[in-house]
């Protein structure tokens, strides 16, 4: 009896253990301990058992797990009876291309994106780059491989090794026109942005300077996250050592990009949502775009002022991706450096996002400074993160002590005042709580932002 007990224990603690993997948007964890070429087996016969999928798409980013993982994954895809189509070392992007333009049932990207070397993962997609969230599949996956709940195939399927890249650089090049003349350094941090730079912004008619563009998923510079000031400060230097018109930093898998301007300093990435939408406006009008809701309220005054709609999302590629859908709206800018296109399949491209910002430079023949300096009017503390044991109780208390202002619930709790705003939104996957505040003065948010953060971790 005992001894029974005790196995039950230790079958429901590897279990929990296991399942941390399973995500809001992707499955990742750590190789070789958390995730194995096992793992990667089963979640190739889920993922082929839920969607009762024919033929799936399959990429992987530069992480030396990735080959063992990828030969799993093939594995337990073939086993369920899909055909495979296997484009090799690619980008995430590349990914979502292939599977909208191949007519698939469905990709999966091994990546773990802008996690440190000794992660990997699993990005995936049903048919037409939708993308497969918690909501929307993972935790139905989750649960096959739990109960060993897989199909039985007939017969197996094959592995079809097939090369995207020609078709992938004419895809992104086609949303710009008249690109060179320009010195831009593009620091890829050894990740799939340096095999896009090398493909694709070497041949663009600008002088590319490159810094890490080698790939190797060991991240042997700096860490391929871009959003973390520290990993671009060699890029930002760079950038002014060489009077370059633009600094460019992509994230581990490429579907992230943050710019840098000619004086070495990051451009935020809701202005850059700003200048993408201005220009789409310039041609056509009342188009509908996004924002995530953590983004300047300059980005919806700049839009509706030009001629646009704007409507708030929620944070996350899925959610962004399902509204873009839904609402038909051409274009969508995240704060995380996500930007997504209505002509891409609805999804996020750092490379499209970095071609529209050199067009821009070309066509306008400005500096980057110039051209976003109109939207410096408010002040935007960053994302703020803070260690909490009961968010609910913060979130109540938060609530009460700001009831004068307009509550909404989109995504955490956002709460307007006429000069002012905050968001404050929970991890998925640790204790925190992100803080997000914008004010009209420099010395409100200072303010705003010392009194929220003593009520968020006061409780």
């Amino acid at each position: 009896m005992h001894i029974f007990v005790l196995e039950t224990f230790i079958k429901r603690f590897l279990f929990c253990w296991f399942m941390t993997i399973f995500k809001a948007y992707d499955i990742r964890g750590v190789y070789g301990g958390e995730l194995t070429a096992e793992h990667a087996y089963n979640i190739g016969r889920a993922f082929v058992s839920f969607l009762a999928a024919k033929t799936v798409v399959v990429g992987r980013d530069m992480r030396s797990s990735g080959e063992e993982l990828n030969e799993a994954l093939l594995r337990g895809l073939t086993e369920a009876g899909a055909k495979v189509i296997d484009i090799g070392v690619v980008s995430t992007p590349m990914v979502y291309f292939a599977c909208g333009t191949l007519q698939v049932d469905g990709s999966i990207m091994i990546t773990a994106s802008h996690n440190p070397a000794a992660y990997n993962g699993f990005k995936m997609t049903r048919e037409d780059a939708i993308p497969i969230s918690g909501d929307t599949g993972i935790r139905d996956i989750e649960r096959r491989v739990r109960d060993g709940d897989f199909i039985t195939a007939g017969s197996a399927g094959t592995v079809e090794k097939k090369d995207m890249q020609t078709a992938y650089k004419r895809h992104v090049l086609s949303f710009v026109h008249g690109v060179k003349g320009k010195k831009i350094v593009v620091d890829a941090a050894n990740g799939m942005g340096g095999l896009e730079t090398k493909k694709i912004l070497s041949g663009i008619g600008c002088k590319i300077i490159e810094m890490y563009t080698d790939l190797d998923g060991r991240f042997p510079n700096h860490e391929a996250d871009p959003l973390r000031e520290e990993n671009t400060a060699a890029l930002q230097k760079r950038v002014v050592k060489e009077k370059a018109d633009l600094g460019i930093a992509f994230d581990g898998d490429a579907d992230r990009v943050f710019f840098v301007d000619e004086k070495g300093n990051r451009v935020p990435s809701d202005f850059i949502t700003c200048l993408i939408a201005q220009d789409i406006l310039a041609d056509k009008q009342g188009e509908t775009f996004l924002y995530d809701l953590r983004s300047s309220r300059i980005v919806a005054e700049i839009i509706e002022q030009d001629g646009g709609t704007a409507h708030m999302s929620r944070v996350g590629h899925a959610f962004i991706k399902e509204q873009l859908r839904r609402e038909k709206a051409v274009f969508a800018g995240e704060l995380s450096g996500h930007f997504y296109f209505k002509d891409n399949y609805y999804t996020d491209s750092a490379i499209i996002a970095a071609l529209k910002v050199i067009e821009l430079l070309c066509r306008k023949d400005e500096l980057l400074s110039s051209l976003v300096s109109h939207l410096h009017v408010y002040f935007h503390s960053g994302e703020i993160n803070s260690k909490v044991l009961d968010v609910e109780k913060v979130m109540d208390a938060l609530r009460s002590h700001y009831e004068s202002g307009v509550p909404s619930s989109l995504d955490g709790l956002r709460i307007d005042f006429d000069e002012w705003w905050f968001n404050v939104r929970a991890s998925n996957t640790e204790p925190l709580l992100r803080l997000n505040v914008e004010a009209a003065t420099k010395e409100m948010l200072d303010e705003k932002k010392k009194e929220l953060l003593k009520i968020i971790r006061s409780e």
